[in-house]
Protein backbone atom coordinates (compact mmCIF):
# COMPACT_ATOMS: atom_id res chain seq x y z
CA UNK A 1 0.00 0.00 0.00
CA UNK A 2 1.19 3.53 -0.76
CA UNK A 3 1.24 5.47 2.53
CA UNK A 4 2.50 8.64 0.85
CA UNK A 5 0.64 11.64 2.29
CA UNK A 6 -1.28 9.54 4.84
CA UNK A 7 -1.76 11.11 8.26
CA UNK A 8 -1.08 8.62 11.06
CA UNK A 9 -1.48 8.89 14.83
CA UNK A 10 1.10 6.80 16.74
CA UNK A 11 0.27 6.11 20.39
CA UNK A 12 3.15 4.26 22.13
CA UNK A 13 4.59 4.93 25.61
CA UNK A 14 8.08 3.43 25.07
CA UNK A 15 10.19 6.32 23.66
CA UNK A 16 12.70 4.20 21.70
CA UNK A 17 10.03 2.04 20.03
CA UNK A 18 7.94 5.13 19.30
CA UNK A 19 10.93 6.76 17.61
CA UNK A 20 11.66 3.66 15.51
CA UNK A 21 8.03 3.27 14.45
CA UNK A 22 7.81 6.93 13.47
CA UNK A 23 11.00 6.59 11.41
CA UNK A 24 9.63 3.47 9.67
CA UNK A 25 6.37 5.23 8.80
CA UNK A 26 8.34 8.26 7.62
CA UNK A 27 10.17 6.05 5.11
CA UNK A 28 6.83 5.64 3.32
CA UNK A 29 6.32 9.45 3.32
CA UNK A 30 3.53 9.34 5.90
CA UNK A 31 2.88 12.32 8.17
CA UNK A 32 3.16 11.00 11.75
CA UNK A 33 1.95 12.53 15.03
CA UNK A 34 3.56 10.65 17.96
CA UNK A 35 2.21 10.67 21.53
CA UNK A 36 2.87 8.54 24.59
CA UNK A 37 -0.31 8.77 26.67
CA UNK A 38 -4.08 8.40 26.38
CA UNK A 39 -4.50 12.04 27.39
CA UNK A 40 -2.17 13.27 24.62
CA UNK A 41 -4.00 11.04 22.13
CA UNK A 42 -7.34 12.58 23.15
CA UNK A 43 -5.95 16.07 22.57
CA UNK A 44 -4.57 15.13 19.15
CA UNK A 45 -7.85 13.52 18.11
CA UNK A 46 -9.79 16.57 19.22
CA UNK A 47 -7.91 18.91 16.90
CA UNK A 48 -6.76 16.67 14.06
CA UNK A 49 -8.14 14.03 11.72
CA UNK A 50 -6.15 10.91 10.81
CA UNK A 51 -6.27 8.29 8.10
CA UNK A 52 -4.80 5.66 10.42
CA UNK A 53 -3.94 5.17 14.07
CA UNK A 54 -1.35 2.73 15.49
CA UNK A 55 -2.20 2.36 19.17
CA UNK A 56 -0.63 0.36 22.00
CA UNK A 57 -3.09 -1.22 24.46
CA UNK A 58 -1.16 -0.56 27.69
CA UNK A 59 -0.33 3.09 28.30
CA UNK A 60 0.82 4.93 31.48
CA UNK A 61 -2.52 6.66 32.11
CA UNK A 62 -4.96 4.05 30.81
CA UNK A 63 -5.70 1.67 27.94
CA UNK A 64 -5.61 2.34 24.22
CA UNK A 65 -8.98 0.56 24.16
CA UNK A 66 -10.41 3.51 26.09
CA UNK A 67 -10.02 5.64 22.95
CA UNK A 68 -12.16 3.13 21.07
CA UNK A 69 -14.75 2.87 23.84
CA UNK A 70 -15.04 6.66 23.95
CA UNK A 71 -15.46 6.72 20.15
CA UNK A 72 -12.62 9.21 19.82
CA UNK A 73 -11.72 8.00 16.34
CA UNK A 74 -13.52 9.05 13.20
CA UNK A 75 -15.50 6.19 11.61
CA UNK A 76 -13.12 6.60 8.67
CA UNK A 77 -9.89 6.24 10.65
CA UNK A 78 -8.29 2.82 10.27
CA UNK A 79 -7.23 1.77 13.78
CA UNK A 80 -4.52 -0.86 14.33
CA UNK A 81 -3.87 -2.07 17.88
CA UNK A 82 -0.44 -3.17 19.16
CA UNK A 83 -0.40 -5.80 21.88
CA UNK A 84 2.06 -8.04 23.69
CA UNK A 85 2.15 -11.73 22.78
CA UNK A 86 -0.17 -12.61 25.69
CA UNK A 87 -2.62 -9.84 24.87
CA UNK A 88 -4.92 -11.77 22.54
CA UNK A 89 -7.94 -11.08 24.74
CA UNK A 90 -7.32 -7.33 24.48
CA UNK A 91 -6.89 -7.59 20.70
CA UNK A 92 -10.23 -9.39 20.36
CA UNK A 93 -11.88 -6.70 22.46
CA UNK A 94 -10.27 -4.02 20.26
CA UNK A 95 -11.68 -5.62 17.10
CA UNK A 96 -15.11 -5.77 18.71
CA UNK A 97 -14.87 -2.05 19.48
CA UNK A 98 -14.06 -1.18 15.87
CA UNK A 99 -10.30 -1.64 15.34
CA UNK A 100 -9.46 -2.80 11.83
CA UNK A 101 -6.52 -5.06 12.74
CA UNK A 102 -3.90 -5.79 15.42
CA UNK A 103 -0.20 -6.55 15.64
CA UNK A 104 1.49 -8.75 18.24
CA UNK A 105 4.76 -7.33 19.61
CA UNK A 106 7.44 -7.65 18.46
CA UNK A 107 6.62 -7.33 14.77
CA UNK A 108 8.39 -6.56 11.52
CA UNK A 109 7.93 -2.88 10.73
CA UNK A 110 7.74 -3.75 7.03
CA UNK A 111 4.36 -5.34 7.83
CA UNK A 112 2.82 -1.95 8.54
CA UNK A 113 1.70 -1.05 4.97
CA UNK A 114 -0.04 -4.41 4.61
CA UNK A 115 -1.76 -4.07 7.98
CA UNK A 116 -2.88 -0.54 7.17
CA UNK A 117 -4.26 -1.77 3.84
CA UNK A 118 -6.40 -4.34 5.67
CA UNK A 119 -7.53 -1.60 8.01
CA UNK A 120 -8.35 0.64 5.03
CA UNK A 121 -10.55 -2.11 3.60
CA UNK A 122 -12.46 -2.28 6.89
CA UNK A 123 -12.96 1.49 6.71
CA UNK A 124 -14.13 1.25 3.08
CA UNK A 125 -16.56 -1.54 3.99
CA UNK A 126 -18.06 0.62 6.72
CA UNK A 127 -18.71 3.42 4.21
CA UNK A 128 -20.29 0.95 1.81
CA UNK A 129 -22.55 -0.40 4.54
CA UNK A 130 -23.65 3.16 5.25
CA UNK A 131 -24.35 3.68 1.55
CA UNK A 132 -26.29 0.45 1.23
CA UNK A 133 -28.52 1.36 4.15
CA UNK A 134 -29.58 4.40 2.14
CA UNK A 135 -30.17 2.36 -1.03
CA UNK A 136 -32.67 -0.40 -1.52
CA UNK A 137 -31.22 -3.85 -2.05
CA UNK A 138 -31.02 -4.97 -5.66
CA UNK A 139 -31.19 -8.39 -7.28
CA UNK A 140 -29.00 -9.34 -10.23
CA UNK A 141 -30.13 -7.24 -13.17
CA UNK A 142 -31.87 -9.16 -15.97
CA UNK A 143 -32.18 -6.84 -18.94
CA UNK A 144 -34.35 -7.51 -22.01
CA UNK A 145 -32.56 -6.43 -25.17
CA UNK A 146 -34.64 -7.92 -27.98
CA UNK A 147 -34.13 -7.10 -31.65
CA UNK A 148 -34.51 -3.35 -31.14
CA UNK A 149 -31.51 -3.19 -28.77
CA UNK A 150 -29.30 -5.73 -30.55
CA UNK A 151 -26.92 -2.94 -31.56
CA UNK A 152 -26.63 -1.75 -27.95
CA UNK A 153 -25.95 -5.29 -26.76
CA UNK A 154 -23.23 -5.70 -29.37
CA UNK A 155 -21.58 -2.47 -28.18
CA UNK A 156 -21.77 -3.64 -24.56
CA UNK A 157 -20.12 -6.92 -25.51
CA UNK A 158 -17.21 -5.09 -27.13
CA UNK A 159 -16.80 -2.84 -24.06
CA UNK A 160 -16.71 -5.86 -21.73
CA UNK A 161 -14.13 -7.61 -23.95
CA UNK A 162 -11.92 -4.50 -23.82
CA UNK A 163 -12.41 -4.24 -20.04
CA UNK A 164 -11.19 -7.81 -19.54
CA UNK A 165 -8.06 -7.06 -21.55
CA UNK A 166 -7.36 -3.84 -19.67
CA UNK A 167 -8.48 -4.80 -16.13
CA UNK A 168 -7.13 -1.47 -14.80
CA UNK A 169 -7.70 2.10 -15.99
CA UNK A 170 -11.10 1.32 -17.50
CA UNK A 171 -12.42 4.22 -19.62
CA UNK A 172 -15.70 5.90 -18.66
CA UNK A 173 -18.98 4.95 -20.33
CA UNK A 174 -21.71 7.45 -21.23
CA UNK A 175 -25.34 6.26 -21.50
CA UNK A 176 -27.82 8.61 -23.17
CA UNK A 177 -31.57 8.18 -23.38
CA UNK A 178 -34.91 9.61 -22.32
CA UNK A 179 -36.04 9.30 -18.71
CA UNK A 180 -37.23 5.78 -17.98
CA UNK A 181 -35.56 4.03 -20.92
CA UNK A 182 -33.48 1.74 -18.68
CA UNK A 183 -30.14 3.56 -18.36
CA UNK A 184 -29.69 2.44 -14.74
CA UNK A 185 -30.44 -1.16 -15.69
CA UNK A 186 -27.88 -0.98 -18.50
CA UNK A 187 -25.27 0.37 -16.04
CA UNK A 188 -25.95 -2.47 -13.59
CA UNK A 189 -25.82 -5.04 -16.38
CA UNK A 190 -22.48 -3.68 -17.61
CA UNK A 191 -21.00 -3.87 -14.10
CA UNK A 192 -22.35 -7.35 -13.38
CA UNK A 193 -21.13 -8.81 -16.66
CA UNK A 194 -17.73 -7.11 -16.54
CA UNK A 195 -14.46 -7.95 -14.78
CA UNK A 196 -15.38 -5.91 -11.68
CA UNK A 197 -18.57 -7.81 -10.88
CA UNK A 198 -17.09 -9.03 -7.57
CA UNK A 199 -16.44 -5.44 -6.49
CA UNK A 200 -18.84 -2.72 -5.41
CA UNK A 201 -21.29 -0.87 -7.65
CA UNK A 202 -22.12 2.51 -6.12
CA UNK A 203 -25.01 4.48 -7.63
CA UNK A 204 -25.84 8.15 -7.23
CA UNK A 205 -28.58 10.27 -8.83
CA UNK A 206 -26.83 13.63 -9.09
CA UNK A 207 -30.09 15.56 -9.38
CA UNK A 208 -31.15 14.38 -5.91
CA UNK A 209 -28.23 16.09 -4.19
CA UNK A 210 -28.31 19.70 -2.99
CA UNK A 211 -25.39 21.52 -4.59
CA UNK A 212 -23.75 22.25 -1.22
CA UNK A 213 -23.66 18.53 -0.36
CA UNK A 214 -22.73 17.06 -3.74
CA UNK A 215 -18.99 17.65 -3.39
CA UNK A 216 -18.83 16.08 0.07
CA UNK A 217 -20.91 13.08 -1.03
CA UNK A 218 -18.71 12.39 -4.04
CA UNK A 219 -15.27 13.22 -2.69
CA UNK A 220 -15.65 13.08 1.11
CA UNK A 221 -14.63 15.68 3.64
CA UNK A 222 -12.15 16.21 6.45
CA UNK A 223 -13.12 16.87 10.02
CA UNK A 224 -13.99 20.55 10.49
CA UNK A 225 -14.22 21.24 6.75
CA UNK A 226 -17.63 22.86 7.37
CA UNK A 227 -20.05 23.35 10.24
CA UNK A 228 -21.50 19.83 10.35
CA UNK A 229 -18.26 18.02 9.51
CA UNK A 230 -17.76 16.53 12.97
CA UNK A 231 -15.56 13.73 11.63
CA UNK A 232 -13.68 12.74 8.50
CA UNK A 233 -15.86 10.95 5.92
CA UNK A 234 -14.76 9.23 2.72
CA UNK A 235 -16.72 9.98 -0.43
CA UNK A 236 -18.36 7.66 -2.93
CA UNK A 237 -15.35 7.75 -5.26
CA UNK A 238 -13.28 6.22 -2.44
CA UNK A 239 -16.09 3.83 -1.50
CA UNK A 240 -16.22 2.59 -5.10
CA UNK A 241 -12.45 2.09 -5.28
CA UNK A 242 -11.78 -1.07 -7.26
CA UNK A 243 -15.38 -1.18 -8.51
CA UNK A 244 -17.85 0.97 -10.44
CA UNK A 245 -19.41 4.37 -9.74
CA UNK A 246 -22.64 5.16 -11.62
CA UNK A 247 -23.56 8.86 -11.80
CA UNK A 248 -27.07 9.32 -13.16
CA UNK A 249 -28.18 12.72 -14.50
CA UNK A 250 -24.58 13.97 -14.47
CA UNK A 251 -25.48 17.39 -16.03
CA UNK A 252 -27.02 18.27 -12.64
CA UNK A 253 -23.53 18.69 -11.18
CA UNK A 254 -22.10 22.20 -11.04
CA UNK A 255 -19.17 23.19 -13.26
CA UNK A 256 -16.79 23.16 -10.28
CA UNK A 257 -17.73 19.61 -9.31
CA UNK A 258 -17.59 18.53 -12.97
CA UNK A 259 -13.94 19.67 -12.94
CA UNK A 260 -13.20 17.45 -9.93
CA UNK A 261 -14.94 14.52 -11.62
CA UNK A 262 -12.71 15.05 -14.66
CA UNK A 263 -9.61 15.00 -12.44
CA UNK A 264 -10.78 11.81 -10.78
CA UNK A 265 -11.24 10.16 -14.21
CA UNK A 266 -8.01 11.36 -15.81
CA UNK A 267 -5.60 11.26 -12.84
CA UNK A 268 -7.28 8.64 -10.66
CA UNK A 269 -7.12 11.01 -7.68
CA UNK A 270 -9.62 12.84 -5.48
CA UNK A 271 -9.25 15.46 -2.79
CA UNK A 272 -11.67 15.62 0.13
CA UNK A 273 -13.41 18.86 1.02
CA UNK A 274 -11.12 20.67 3.44
CA UNK A 275 -8.21 18.38 2.60
CA UNK A 276 -4.80 19.30 1.19
CA UNK A 277 -3.66 15.96 -0.24
CA UNK A 278 -4.72 13.79 -3.15
CA UNK A 279 -6.05 10.26 -2.63
CA UNK A 280 -5.64 7.61 -5.32
CA UNK A 281 -8.81 5.87 -6.51
CA UNK A 282 -9.32 3.14 -9.10
CA UNK A 283 -12.91 3.57 -10.31
CA UNK A 284 -14.78 2.68 -13.51
CA UNK A 285 -17.16 5.60 -14.05
CA UNK A 286 -20.49 5.16 -15.82
CA UNK A 287 -22.39 8.39 -16.43
CA UNK A 288 -25.96 8.78 -17.67
CA UNK A 289 -28.05 11.65 -18.97
CA UNK A 290 -31.50 12.23 -20.44
CA UNK A 291 -30.19 15.28 -22.30
CA UNK A 292 -27.85 15.72 -25.25
CA UNK A 293 -24.45 16.47 -23.69
CA UNK A 294 -23.09 17.80 -26.96
CA UNK A 295 -25.84 20.42 -27.11
CA UNK A 296 -25.34 21.29 -23.43
CA UNK A 297 -21.60 21.61 -24.02
CA UNK A 298 -22.07 23.81 -27.08
CA UNK A 299 -24.43 26.02 -25.06
CA UNK A 300 -21.88 26.33 -22.24
CA UNK A 301 -24.08 24.37 -19.81
CA UNK A 302 -21.70 21.41 -19.45
CA UNK A 303 -17.90 21.40 -19.34
CA UNK A 304 -16.53 20.73 -22.80
CA UNK A 305 -13.44 18.87 -21.52
CA UNK A 306 -15.57 16.51 -19.39
CA UNK A 307 -17.96 15.96 -22.30
CA UNK A 308 -15.13 14.88 -24.61
CA UNK A 309 -13.74 12.58 -21.89
CA UNK A 310 -17.13 10.93 -21.35
CA UNK A 311 -17.94 10.69 -25.05
CA UNK A 312 -15.31 8.00 -25.68
CA UNK A 313 -17.73 5.07 -25.17
CA UNK A 314 -21.28 6.28 -25.73
CA UNK A 315 -24.43 4.15 -25.67
CA UNK A 316 -27.70 5.62 -26.96
CA UNK A 317 -30.84 3.89 -25.66
CA UNK A 318 -33.90 4.38 -27.92
CA UNK A 319 -37.24 5.26 -26.30
CA UNK A 320 -39.73 2.46 -25.75
CA UNK A 321 -42.10 3.74 -28.46
CA UNK A 322 -39.44 2.96 -31.10
CA UNK A 323 -38.94 -0.68 -30.08
CA UNK A 324 -41.86 -2.10 -32.09
CA UNK A 325 -42.71 -5.74 -31.42
CA UNK A 326 -40.17 -5.86 -28.60
CA UNK A 327 -42.59 -3.85 -26.43
CA UNK A 328 -44.97 -6.80 -26.07
CA UNK A 329 -42.08 -9.23 -25.54
CA UNK A 330 -40.62 -6.99 -22.87
CA UNK A 331 -44.05 -6.73 -21.24
CA UNK A 332 -44.20 -10.54 -21.03
CA UNK A 333 -40.89 -10.60 -19.17
CA UNK A 334 -41.98 -7.89 -16.75
CA UNK A 335 -45.30 -9.66 -16.18
CA UNK A 336 -43.51 -12.84 -15.16
CA UNK A 337 -41.60 -11.01 -12.42
CA UNK A 338 -44.67 -9.09 -11.25
CA UNK A 339 -46.77 -12.27 -11.06
CA UNK A 340 -44.10 -13.88 -8.88
CA UNK A 341 -43.96 -10.81 -6.68
CA UNK A 342 -47.75 -10.68 -6.17
CA UNK A 343 -47.99 -14.50 -5.99
CA UNK A 344 -50.56 -14.82 -8.76
CA UNK A 345 -50.71 -16.76 -12.01
CA UNK A 346 -49.17 -14.84 -14.88
CA UNK A 347 -51.98 -13.19 -16.91
CA UNK A 348 -52.24 -13.49 -20.69
CA UNK A 349 -52.01 -10.42 -22.90
CA UNK A 350 -54.86 -10.44 -25.41
CA UNK A 351 -54.38 -9.69 -29.12
CA UNK A 352 -55.94 -6.27 -28.75
CA UNK A 353 -53.76 -5.76 -25.66
CA UNK A 354 -50.63 -6.44 -27.72
CA UNK A 355 -51.85 -3.93 -30.32
CA UNK A 356 -52.50 -1.27 -27.68
CA UNK A 357 -49.07 -1.81 -26.10
CA UNK A 358 -47.46 -1.37 -29.52
CA UNK A 359 -49.50 1.69 -30.55
CA UNK A 360 -49.26 3.62 -27.29
CA UNK A 361 -46.49 6.30 -27.37
CA UNK A 362 -45.17 5.56 -23.82
CA UNK A 363 -44.00 9.05 -22.79
CA UNK A 364 -42.79 7.54 -19.50
CA UNK A 365 -40.93 4.74 -21.32
CA UNK A 366 -40.06 1.51 -19.48
CA UNK A 367 -41.03 2.91 -16.09
CA UNK A 368 -44.53 3.74 -17.36
CA UNK A 369 -44.88 0.29 -18.94
CA UNK A 370 -43.90 -1.41 -15.68
CA UNK A 371 -46.44 0.68 -13.75
CA UNK A 372 -49.18 -0.09 -16.29
CA UNK A 373 -48.51 -3.81 -16.01
CA UNK A 374 -48.47 -3.70 -12.22
CA UNK A 375 -51.71 -1.70 -12.19
CA UNK A 376 -53.31 -4.27 -14.50
CA UNK A 377 -52.28 -7.17 -12.26
CA UNK A 378 -53.59 -5.49 -9.11
CA UNK A 379 -56.80 -3.98 -10.51
CA UNK A 380 -57.57 -6.33 -13.43
CA UNK A 381 -59.49 -9.59 -13.32
CA UNK A 382 -56.23 -11.54 -13.34
CA UNK A 383 -56.97 -13.62 -16.46
CA UNK A 384 -56.46 -11.59 -19.63
CA UNK A 385 -55.06 -8.11 -20.06
CA UNK A 386 -56.29 -5.83 -22.85
CA UNK A 387 -55.08 -2.44 -21.50
CA UNK A 388 -58.24 -0.54 -22.45
CA UNK A 389 -57.07 2.34 -20.29
CA UNK A 390 -54.36 3.15 -22.82
CA UNK A 391 -57.01 4.13 -25.37
CA UNK A 392 -58.59 6.39 -22.77
CA UNK A 393 -55.20 8.02 -22.25
CA UNK A 394 -54.70 8.76 -25.95
CA UNK A 395 -58.37 9.37 -26.76
CA UNK A 396 -58.19 6.84 -29.60
CA UNK A 397 -60.42 3.91 -30.48
CA UNK A 398 -58.88 0.45 -30.87
CA UNK A 399 -59.07 -1.32 -34.21
CA UNK A 400 -61.57 -4.18 -34.36
CA UNK A 401 -59.89 -7.52 -33.89
CA UNK A 402 -61.50 -10.94 -34.29
CA UNK A 403 -64.73 -12.07 -35.89
CA UNK A 404 -68.39 -12.02 -34.90
CA UNK A 405 -71.36 -9.97 -36.04
CA UNK A 406 -70.61 -7.13 -33.66
CA UNK A 407 -67.05 -6.62 -34.95
CA UNK A 408 -65.60 -6.02 -38.40
CA UNK A 409 -62.02 -6.25 -39.69
CA UNK A 410 -62.80 -3.59 -42.30
CA UNK A 411 -61.79 -0.11 -41.16
CA UNK A 412 -63.62 1.60 -44.03
CA UNK A 413 -67.15 2.86 -43.49
CA UNK A 414 -69.34 0.59 -45.62
CA UNK A 415 -71.54 3.55 -46.65
CA UNK A 416 -68.61 5.47 -48.13
CA UNK A 417 -68.35 5.78 -51.93
CA UNK A 418 -65.92 7.52 -54.25
CA UNK A 419 -67.32 11.00 -55.02
CA UNK A 420 -68.67 11.39 -58.55
CA UNK A 421 -66.72 14.61 -59.02
CA UNK A 422 -63.47 12.74 -58.45
CA UNK A 423 -61.10 11.98 -55.60
CA UNK A 424 -57.57 13.24 -54.70
CA UNK A 425 -55.72 10.11 -53.52
CA UNK A 426 -52.50 11.99 -52.66
CA UNK A 427 -54.43 14.35 -50.40
CA UNK A 428 -56.17 11.37 -48.75
CA UNK A 429 -52.81 9.70 -48.04
CA UNK A 430 -51.47 12.89 -46.47
CA UNK A 431 -54.63 13.18 -44.40
CA UNK A 432 -54.29 9.58 -43.15
CA UNK A 433 -50.67 10.27 -42.21
CA UNK A 434 -51.79 13.38 -40.32
CA UNK A 435 -54.39 11.37 -38.39
CA UNK A 436 -51.82 8.67 -37.55
CA UNK A 437 -49.29 11.26 -36.37
CA UNK A 438 -51.89 12.92 -34.16
CA UNK A 439 -52.85 9.55 -32.69
CA UNK A 440 -49.17 8.72 -32.09
CA UNK A 441 -48.50 12.01 -30.34
CA UNK A 442 -46.37 13.29 -33.21
CA UNK A 443 -43.97 10.32 -33.14
CA UNK A 444 -43.07 9.31 -36.70
CA UNK A 445 -42.03 5.75 -35.80
CA UNK A 446 -45.28 5.04 -33.98
CA UNK A 447 -47.34 6.53 -36.82
CA UNK A 448 -45.45 4.34 -39.31
CA UNK A 449 -46.34 1.24 -37.30
CA UNK A 450 -50.00 2.26 -37.23
CA UNK A 451 -50.06 2.59 -41.00
CA UNK A 452 -47.91 -0.45 -41.73
CA UNK A 453 -45.27 1.53 -43.63
CA UNK A 454 -41.63 2.39 -43.08
CA UNK A 455 -40.70 5.48 -41.11
CA UNK A 456 -38.78 6.88 -44.09
CA UNK A 457 -41.96 6.77 -46.20
CA UNK A 458 -43.76 9.13 -43.79
CA UNK A 459 -40.76 11.45 -43.70
CA UNK A 460 -40.74 11.43 -47.50
CA UNK A 461 -44.43 12.35 -47.60
CA UNK A 462 -43.95 15.09 -45.02
CA UNK A 463 -41.08 16.57 -47.00
CA UNK A 464 -43.49 17.31 -49.89
CA UNK A 465 -41.08 15.90 -52.51
CA UNK A 466 -43.77 13.55 -53.86
CA UNK A 467 -45.96 16.40 -55.06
Amino acid sequence: MDLSGSEILLVEDEPLLRKRLAASLGRWNAAVVSVGTVADARRALKDLSFDFALVDINLPDGLGLDLLREKRFSPNTGVVIMTAEDGVKGAVEAMRLGAGDYLGKPFDHDELPLVFERSRQVRKSARLREYRKQSESRKKEIFFFGESLSGVKEQLGKIIEADRRLMEGLPPVLIEGETGTGKTSIARWLHQEGPRSDQSLVELNCSSLPENLAESELFGHEKGAFTDARSTRIGLFEAADGGTLFLDEIPSLSAAIQAKVLTAIEDGKVRRVGGNREISVNVRLIAATNKDLRQLSDAGLFREDLYHRLDLLRLSIPPLRERGRDIARFAEQLLKGLAERYRVDKPVISKIGVDRLTRYPWPGNVRELAHELERSIVLGDGRELDFARLDEETGSLPPAIGGGESQSTDWLNEDWAVPTEGFDLEEAIDRLIGIALEQAGGNVSSAARLLGVKRDYIRYRLSGKHS
